[in-house]
């Protein structure tokens, strides 16, 4: 009740409105609109995890260090997205207010989002720690957040799972991905990422959560330093996927 009044008294100050039509949201609604939602791309990959058209980006790219027999050919486990993503469409806008715009409580919702939808088909199951992709200091400070913190933490208020933003740092910026394709994507994020705490990774089944994955070469090279750490075991999750 309290919570209703809130949202209701904070709406007449400043009106909430949708990140796809601009629509002002009603007292239930957060983020999006109840008809915006309604044709949202869902992918629905977390269905099938392990083997799914983005869990195949990251086969034999991150290879698996100790375990059982130390034989594994690779580390990936589960793989999924929430939304398909192409540019200029309704998914395109939201996700680029989120990064760009300074709207950094839709990363959050959307975690939330993602996680309760995900979590119904035991996605989350045996996860031990949540790890958001790193930007540079300097990035973070010039644009004020992480977003892909801010998804885990909607994530992590779903599922319980915590978040653990010390163990790998990305240790410089060779520019967005967004105009480049294949090798060259690949080519810029080669040694961008440092393990920084093996000790707080060894062992244990990591889910990386990035904003949106194309080539998934990002992840991958951030996924590659986790798995320095011996017995790591990653499963990935982002709120978009661009089919190239």
């Amino acid at each position: 009740m309290k919570s209703s009044f809130l949202t209701r008294l904070f709406d007449l100050v400043a009106p909430r409105t949708c990140g796809i039509c601009g629509r002002r949201l009603s007292v239930g609604e957060s983020v999006l609109c109840g008809v915006c939602h309604l044709h949202l791309p869902f992918t629905y990959l977390w269905r099938t995890p392990y083997d799914n058209e983005m869990a195949r980006l990251f086969w034999g790219k991150i290879p698996f260090a100790g375990g059982d027999d130390g034989q594994r050919p690779n580390s990936v486990e589960r793989v999924a997205a929430l939304f398909f993503y192409g540019a200029q469409t309704p998914v395109s806008r939201l996700i680029h207010n989120m990064k760009y715009n300074g709207w950094i409580e839709a990363g959050e919702s959307l975690g939330r989002m993602a996680a309760n939808m995900m979590a119904a088909d035991r996605f989350f199951e045996g996860i031990d720690i949540i790890v958001p992709m790193p930007l540079t200091r300097l990035r973070q400070w010039k644009r004020g957040y992480n977003q892909s913190m801010e998804i885990a933490r909607g994530v992590s208020s779903v599922t319980g799972i915590p978040v653990c933003n010390d163990i790998v740092r990305r240790v410089r910026f060779d520019g967005s991905q967004t105009r480049k394709h294949g090798w060259e994507r690949t080519q810029n994020v080669d040694g961008v990422f440092r393990l920084k705490d093996a000790s707080k990774a060894e062992g244990k089944h990591i889910l990386v959560i990035d904003d949106i994955v194309t080539t998934g070469a990002t992840v991958a090279s951030c996924a590659q330093q986790l798995c320095k750490a011996p017995g790591v075991r990653i499963s990935i999750m982002s709120i978009g996927f661009t089919k190239e």
